[in-house]
C-alpha cells in the first residue's frame, strides 16, 4: 500500500488536492444553500475530503484519482456542514 502525507490525497497531487477541495466546497456549499467565500469553500472541500476518506476508508469503499476524489471529499464537505449545522444550531452557515 502506497504512503500519503498528511496534505495529499491518493492519485493527486498537491495542486489537485486545492482544486478538488475548492470544488468540492463549491458543491457543498451549493447542496446545502449556504453562502461561503471562496477561503471557506477550499477549507471546507480539504476538511471534507478527510472526513469522506475517513469513511470510505471505514466503509471498505476504494476512490482513486480526479473524481473519486471529488466524489468522497464532497460527500464529506456537505457532511460537515450539515453537522455544524445541528451542533450550532444555526441554518445558515
Amino acid at each position: 500500500m502506497e504512503g500519503h502525507g498528511l496534505l495529499s490525497m491518493p492519485g493527486v497531487g498537491f495542486f489537485g488536492m486545492l482544486i478538488i477541495g475548492l470544488i468540492a466546497g463549491y458543491i457543498a456549499e451549493k447542496a446545502t444553500s449556504s453562502d461561503h467565500g471562496l477561503f471557506t469553500n477550499l477549507l471546507v472541500g480539504i476538511a471534507g475530503s478527510f472526513v469522506g476518506g475517513t469513511l470510505a476508508g471505514l466503509l471498505n469503499i476504494e476512490f482513486y484519482g480526479w473524481l473519486g476524489n471529488l466524489i468522497v471529499a464532497s460527500i464529506g464537505a456537505i457532511l460537515l456542514i450539515w453537522i455544524w449545522r445541528k451542533v450550532t444550531g444555526s441554518e445558515s452557515t
